[in-house]
């Protein structure tokens, strides 16, 4: 496309319903191609989300609504930047002021009078739960207090267009569910708020959603009208796919399913009832599989789209889980085993009589809020901290260097040297594992990148779906009995998130125990069984429908969900937005009628069954320490 970029603004605060947006735009970076002919509105009053993997273009579009990039072509329509808060990717903050002088700062730009500032901080300290950080520094502050100075300092302002990038991306779901009170909270007093996320389940939670794949649209409107416009139908199989079928195939929920374009009529009972996930799964393939590569995709300097890892990596055929040979002597007894394991640093308890186990073959989920003793738990297990209380057996026998030879391990980090390419990274993990004869080599790299480039970029300049796909090559490559990822596939798109997934499970079919974390409930589902922590402690175990079990929630559906909203938590009510309904965990549906008084006048209270993450949050407020909340305050548990 040729033109020039230009720009609508209103200078004033604008109406009720005023919509704000882009149309047409396109954006390059040198070279590349990073927005093609993408449009977004933003009406005020809702929450429109931008969802999509790494490298989606999600950023660049927020940054030209935001006004900090000019886009090349296209039109935009903003309320002008003094009436727009923005919160960049990471918090925004400054780590060296406290949280009260980062707001008093942001005041400042802002214009606002001493006495605005002072009232406006000290409300939205109250609402995010940080009245006990007031003067706390920003940097000593956990992920997701941090997240939410950023996105009150975003409010301070009380903008018309509120834009947040990736806001919640790595929080835990109770940091998750308070930031997202405070974002539904905007929409309600009338602010037109857009996020990025690389979450599907939040993406369900948006009025709008717009989806992004390399820069371009794979889809747009309600999460209702995306699946509705799915093309094709999904059937489900019971074991794998023929190989004719594989390149359309997925797994969820360790179930098989294939995606069947236009024109082929699949058995109605083997049909399966798309949800948003999978649409935008279908999208993603069916953008995969047209014979032309697009523009965009022919402009992106170096990832292809994301395989199944293992077979490409010479992993003996892992993704068919047919490959990946135990060591003789593999049994069915437990790989790791923890037995009241405790762990105290001097008067801090941070683990208390933990017990759990993974055995060959199964994917264990390791579920908790920041600070529930997780990465201490694993740490334990990994032999790098000892215990202070009970035991920990890895292969039957006590942590040490050579069980850890038999370990995998994927940290959040991904455990990769940024500045070796794929193979030296591959290399250089063989000889410290001394890996099988067969292990893959460094010419086995070259699948992960594209264009001729034989593997000669270094993995930090690499996409981050190709990162993580390298950083599981890296942890299967000696044949490990034990897999442990933490947080594996956190901004990875739902395709790449599937194929990894892939690879995951057909370790564990081949004989591989996996116990893996993640802060993303519908990965949970992934899992054979969860351990759920809460302040040290085991507080609920078993399969996903075994830990969700009977709860309920009360769900309210009205068209006046603005003033129901902040009736319910000015009341001190836990409500979260979905879409325009309102969904109440912990208080039965009398309670919230009761607390909507006229608000509720017209409205549909019921009780819903629970989902995974709302489970969650109810099962750590329940512990000591998580007591009932006072009227319009929101406690986090990072306080």
């Amino acid at each position: 496309m040729n033109g020039t970029a230009s720009s609508l603004t209103d200078p004033e605060p604008g109406p009720a319903r005023q919509s704000w947006g882009a149309r047409d735009l396109f954006v390059n970076h040198g070279a590349t191609r990073a927005l093609a002919d993408v449009s977004l509105t933003v009406p005020s009053g809702q929450v429109t989300v931008v969802v999509g993997g790494d490298g989606a273009g999600k950023t660049t579009l927020l940054r030209c609504l935001a006004g900090a990039l000019a886009p090349d072509a296209g039109q935009m329509r903003t309320p002008g930047a003094r009436r727009i808060g923005y919160l960049p990717t990471g918090s925004g903050t400054y780590p060296d002021l406290t949280v009260a002088e980062n707001l008093a700062f942001r005041a400042a730009a802002y214009r606002l009078t001493p006495p605005q500032a002072r009232e406006r901080s000290a409300e939205l300290i109250e609402r995010a739960g940080l009245t006990t950080a007031r003067d706390r520094l920003a940097g000593q502050l956990s992920g997701g207090m941090r997240q939410k100075l950023g996105v009150i300092a975003a409010l301070l302002s009380e903008p018309d267009l509120l834009i947040l990038d990736e806001p919640t991306t790595g929080i835990d779901p109770v940091s998750r569910a308070g930031l997202w009170r405070l974002i539904a909270g905007a929409a309600a007093s009338g602010a037109a708020v857009v996020l990025a996320t690389t979450y599907l389940d939040e993406a369900e939670r948006a009025a709008s959603v717009l989806v992004l794949a390399d820069g371009q649209p794979l889809g747009t409107g309600t999460p209702g009208q995306i699946v509705d416009a799915m093309p094709g139908a999904i059937v489900g199989l019971d074991g794998p796919p023929a190989d004719a079928d594989r390149a359309r195939a997925w797994r969820r929920g360790g179930d098989w399913r294939v995606w069947v374009p236009p024109g082929a009529a699949p058995p109605a009972e083997e049909r399966v009832t798309p949800d948003l996930q999978d649409a935008v799964t279908v999208a993603a393939l069916a953008r995969q599989t047209r014979p032309e590569r697009s523009p965009v995709a022919e402009s992106r300097p170096a990832s292809p789209e994301p395989r199944p890892a293992g077979p490409e990596l010479g992993l003996a055929g892992a993704a068919h889980g047919d490959g990946l040979a135990r060591p003789a002597g593999a049994s069915a007894a437990p790989l790791a085993e923890c037995a009241a394991v405790t762990r105290r640093f001097g008067h801090f308890t941070a683990v208390r009589e933990v017990s759990l186990s993974v055995g060959p073959g199964e994917i264990v989920g390791l579920l908790g809020a920041n600070g529930a003793g997780k990465t201490t738990l694993i740490r334990m297990l990994l032999g790098l901290l000892p215990v202070s209380g009970g035991s920990i057996a890895l292969f039957g026998q006590s942590p040490s260097r050579a069980t850890r030879r038999r370990i995998g391990y994927v940290p959040q980090g991904l455990g990769l040297y940024d500045d070796l390419t794929v193979a030296e990274n591959l290399s250089f993990s063989a000889a410290v594992f001394g890996s099988p004869a067969d292990a893959p080599t460094p010419a086995d790299a070259a699948p992960l990148v594209d264009g001729g480039l034989g593997g000669s970029i270094p993995v930090g300049r690499l996409p981050l779906g190709v990162q993580r796909r390298a950083a599981f090559a890296q942890a299967l490559a000696h044949r490990p009995d034990l897999l442990i990822l933490d947080e594996p596939t956190s901004g990875v798109d739902p395709l790449g998130r599937a194929r990894l997934w892939d690879t995951v499970r057909s370790a564990a079919e081949a004989g591989a125990g996996v116990l893996v974390t993640t802060h993303y409930m519908e990965e949970a589902h992934e899992c054979d069984r969860l351990v759920i922590m809460a302040d040290g402690a085991v507080v609920a175990r078993g399969t996903p429908a075994e830990v969700i079990g009977d709860a309920t929630v009360t769900v309210v559906e009205t068209s006046g969900w603005r003033a129901a909203f902040g009736r319910l938590a000015d009341e001190g009510l836990e409500v979260s937005l979905a879409g325009t309904d309102l969904r109440v965990p912990g208080a039965d549906p009398e309670t919230v009628r009761q607390a909507l008084g006229d608000a509720g006048d017209g409205a549909s209270v019921g009780a819903a069954p629970a989902t995974l993450e709302e489970r969650f949050f109810q099962l750590v407020e329940a512990q000591p320490g998580h007591g009932p909340r006072p009227a319009g305050r929101h406690v986090s548990a990072d306080d």
